[in-house]
């Protein structure tokens, strides 16, 4: 969801449990993100909130997993990825979206996609929910996965 646009949904997390999985590389931007998914969840009335820190973007899928193997009705991937000179970049935003995406399909357990993938940290401050981000990717993507939670029968 981009922010020009984006919806603002109306969401609910009672009774649920939603755990937010969160990287560790550029911690202002992280707690921007991580801030935000907290706000958010606490605005949609969600009373068990799990945070969990993890290495890297490369992790997500796997701590997600985790997360969802201890009950789960949702998560929150939140993390940046900030191109350099290699294609380190490349391979690891692909391996977590693409793991992030499966993990959701094989499980049918909604993920909420925060994963910054951004060519340089002006951009990353821009959409993390900063107080003078433009965007809030963190709210955003609590925003996505308890809209879609709603629609599971």
């Amino acid at each position: 969801m981009s922010g020009s646009g984006a919806p603002q949904l109306e969401v609910s997390g009672e009774g649920k449990t939603i755990y937010v999985v969160a990287t560790s590389w550029h911690p202002t931007i992280m707690d921007g993100l991580v801030q935000g998914a907290l706000r958010e969840l606490e605005n949609a009335g969600t009373k068990n909130v799990v945070l969990q820190r993890v290495p890297g973007a490369f992790e997500l899928p796997l701590a997600a997993m985790f997360a969802i193997e201890q009950g789960s009705d949702a998560v929150i991937a939140l993390g940046v990825v900030i191109r350099g000179e290699t294609p380190h970049f490349d391979y690891v935003c692909k391996s977590a979206t693409d793991g992030l995406t499966q993990l959701q399909l094989d499980t049918g357990t909604p993920i909420g996609f925060g994963l910054l993938t951004v060519d340089n940290e002006a951009q990353a401050i821009a959409r993390a929910g900063l107080e003078n981000s433009k965007e809030d990717k963190g709210a955003e993507a609590v925003q996505a996965a308890l809209h879609m939670l709603s629609l599971r029968p």
